[in-house]
């Protein structure tokens, strides 16, 4: 188990180095700088700008300067927030990014599996057609199509809820709903498909000859079993809410970090770009490195053998 979580990390590492490298230089390859839009800088201001921040020099020597930087923690300072270092702007605005994401997680996970165990075990029934042709939908509708409608029917038509702005719970009902009704479908297809195979499982047939309640071979045997493809889920599902969340934070006019992950698109502001998206990268790979240990941890058909699944 060990050998396993050391050859996970080294590999996380291997990706955050790619990701940081192909950022970088992608980054680079798009002509102009940050400056070029500040229409009232003389070239002379600007030259001092690109040399203040690195800018003028050669691109390779960049990347190991920024490298280096990288591996003592400095993320570096924003070039369009003045004297406000990246890394304090991302704790400043993750904070709100985070409660939204864990609340669509938990409320993805919940109502998935909910509504997957309600139609596999009304299969073929009105209810379970009704739950097949939800998630179908919530599949086929992007996020940020949903938030509009969410916004313009149930926010400014009925005004049930506020349209923009996060300062409430009931502030959190529409871009939660958003964010989370596409992994809520796959979740209800995943525990819907795989509890309709594990209910006609050979051993779930000698559970009951064996005279176990319903109630035991539910919990112990149909669901534990039924879910595992969720768990392995749980990894791109967090990525899909977590980048899904810089398109819904920017609809909602949400102050989250997703917001400023846009801004800094369009400014241009290199640093902050560069922060926010190895930020991003660690969190995503530190949900896929979990992901695999708690598979590892709850199906005990699995066996580690020279650090790898066998």
């Amino acid at each position: 188990m060990i050998r396993y979580v050391i050859n996970r990390l080294i590999f996380m590492l291997i990706s955050l180095f790619i990701l940081i490298s192909a950022t970088f230089f992608l980054m680079k390859a798009i002509p102009g700088n940050p400056f070029m839009s500040e229409k009232a800088t003389s070239p002379e201001i600007q030259a001092r700008l690109m040399e203040q921040y690195g800018l003028d020099k050669p691109v390779f020597v960049q990347y190991i300067d920024y490298l280096g930087n990288i591996i003592t923690g400095d993320l570096g300072i924003s070039m369009k927030r003045l004297n406000q270092d990246v890394a304090d702007i991302i704790g400043q605005t993750f904070g709100v990014s985070l409660k939204l994401g864990l609340v669509a997680i938990v409320v993805a996970v919940v109502v998935g599996i909910l509504l997957g165990m309600v139609a596999a075990m009304n299969h073929r029934k009105l209810i379970d057609n009704v739950a097949m042709v939800l998630a179908v939908i919530g599949i086929a509708v992007p996020s940020f199509v949903l938030a509009s409608l969410l916004q313009f029917y149930l926010a400014q038509e009925l005004g049930l809820f506020k349209v923009m702005g996060l300062n409430g719970p009931l502030d959190y009902v529409l871009p939660v709903a958003a964010l989370s009704a596409q992994p809520i479908a796959y979740i209800a297809r995943l525990t819907r498909s795989n509890m309709l195979e594990v209910l006609h499982a050979d051993y779930i047939k000698t559970a009951k000859a064996k005279g176990l309640n319903s109630f035991t071979i539910m919990f112990r045997h149909i669901i534990r079993n039924a879910i595992m493809p969720v768990v392995t889920y749980i990894g791109p599902m967090t990525a899909n809410v977590v980048t899904g969340s810089v398109v819904i934070e920017r609809v909602f006019g949400i102050g989250g970090i997703g917001k400023v992950f846009v801004e800094s698109i369009t400014t241009r502001d290199y640093t902050m770009i560069m922060g926010i998206t190895i930020f991003y990268g660690v969190i995503l790979m530190l949900a896929r490195f979990l992901t695999d240990i708690a598979y590892v941890l709850i199906d005990p058909r699995i066996k580690l053998s020279n650090g790898k699944e066998g």
